[in-house]
């Protein structure tokens, strides 16, 4: 019985798993991305011993201190917990700032969407081959985009004054640009059939996104919409702690009162309000059939 033995084929040479080229250029790479985090590590004064040693204050925050003055008085200062659960002068308030919140969203939303919707179009190489215009949409909204919606906030209170509407305007415009980038999105996945058969056939751009384009992104569009609503109510909360109103409003007010029973009364309000809004959100998305 004879054995035979194969010869490796020189051309179907298995390559090293490893190069050491590329060892050295993920040892350098590591050192580079270490290097970096621990520079910024040190300029934003981030530790683990610094969030030790204030174990102290954070128990403080949570569960209230006794403190003594100079005079000899010792005064305790409440925490944030327990719960300020009393319904006239906590909970139903904190339940019209939650609905404010939520009417600062929806406005901020809804505003948006005509000019959103016009931007998208002029932005989506599907309904807009005219370069010049089509830069011209992407130019704006990512100038529009750049500016957080705080920075706007604070540029229509001094206009308008401290409430709620500052906060709407600031979320409708930059949601104009985030929205409006969404959907030119969408409209650029569409398949591009039924778009060239218009064309082909002599159908204007107008005509072939109204009659092509949008019908088949629209679930995609309420889809993305109340995603931004949902976004929006989140946004609203913030903003309100620069002066924007809604819940977020009246948390930083208690915060600044030392009053951090209600502060934690408030912001378990809006925990309970985000996931609401989130199901509500998944539940429409579900119906419209956008996921």
């Amino acid at each position: 019985m004879s054995t035979v033995t194969k010869t490796p084929d020189p051309g179907l040479e298995i390559p090293p798993r490893f190069r050491p080229a590329g060892i050295a250029l993920a040892v350098v790479i590591a050192i580079g991305l270490v290097g970096v985090h621990w520079y910024a590590a040190v300029q934003t004064n981030t530790s683990p011993k610094g969030l030790l040693e204030g174990w102290r204050g954070l128990w403080n925050f949570l569960f209230g201190v006794d403190r003594t003055y100079p005079n000899g008085k010792t005064i305790h200062q409440d925490g944030a917990f327990p719960l300020d659960l009393r319904w006239s002068e906590t909970i139903r308030p904190g339940l019209e700032y939650c609905l404010l919140t939520i009417w600062i969203g929806l406005l901020g939303t809804t505003l948006s969407i005509p000019v959103a919707l016009f931007f998208a179009v002029i932005s989506s190489r599907t309904t807009n081959r005219f370069v010049p215009l089509w830069l011209l949409g992407r130019a704006v909204m990512s100038v529009l985009r750049a500016i957080p919606e705080t920075v706007y906030a604070l540029m229509f209170i001094a206009a308008v004054g401290f409430g709620a509407f500052p906060g709407v305007i600031a979320l409708a415009i930059h949601n104009v640009a985030v929205m409006g980038k969404l959907w030119s999105e969408a409209m650029d996945e569409v398949d591009q059939g039924p778009v060239e058969a218009l064309r082909v056939a002599g159908a204007s751009p107008a005509q072939s996104a109204a009659h092509a384009v949008l019908p088949a992104v629209m679930p995609s569009l309420l889809g993305l919409l109340l995603y931004r609503f949902d976004t929006n109510v989140r946004s609203s909360v913030i903003l309100g702690t620069v002066g924007a109103g809604g819940i977020g409003f009246f948390i930083k007010t208690e915060v600044d009162s030392f009053h951090f029973d209600t502060m934690m009364t408030y912001v378990c309000m809006v925990i309970v309000l985000i996931i609401a809004i989130d199901l509500f959100s998944a539940w429409l998305r579900r119906k419209v059939g956008a996921v």
